[in-house]
């Protein structure tokens, strides 16, 4: 069976947040994300990031009258733990420079959760971003 959509590549992944500014600045200073252009949609603020190649991080100002959660910790039951996020939702960024990311983040006070693939070849971190979202980074 062929698959309805052709040409298929990954454009953005959104998150929302309360404070827009203090995500981007997360982002941009853990990743090195590029603030760029982004909409000026009138009604709620945005702030598009870029990563090099076709990545993009859409950080979209919450509308608190939707009443969904915002992350993972403002969810009933919250769950802080990092340890959680192999099996759990997250976004995972490559990195060239895993050992010393891993040692910056720690140095950060990031509480972080390590781990590598079966063959041991890939190295991984997970942590949470300000807001409550997994992320993943992974490394040789």
């Amino acid at each position: 069976m062929a698959a309805i959509a052709t040409g298929v590549s990954l454009n953005h992944i959104s998150r929302e947040s309360s404070d827009i500014r203090r995500l981007a600045d997360f982002y941009k200073e853990i990743f090195g994300l590029e603030e760029i252009e982004s909409p000026k949609f009138g009604e709620f603020k945005v702030i598009w990031l870029k990563a090099p190649g076709n990545f993009a991080l859409h950080l979209i100002e919450r509308n608190p009258s939707f009443n969904l959660p915002e992350g993972p910790w403002s969810a009933t039951s919250p769950v802080a733990d990092p340890s959680h996020l192999p099996r759990g939702h997250h976004i995972c960024f490559n990195v060239s420079n895993f050992h010393s990311f891993a040692k910056t983040l720690k140095e950060k006070g990031i509480q972080t959760f390590e781990k590598s693939l079966p063959d041991g070849k890939v190295k991984q971190v997970f942590f949470f971003d300000p807001d409550g979202n997994g992320l993943e980074v992974a490394g040789q």
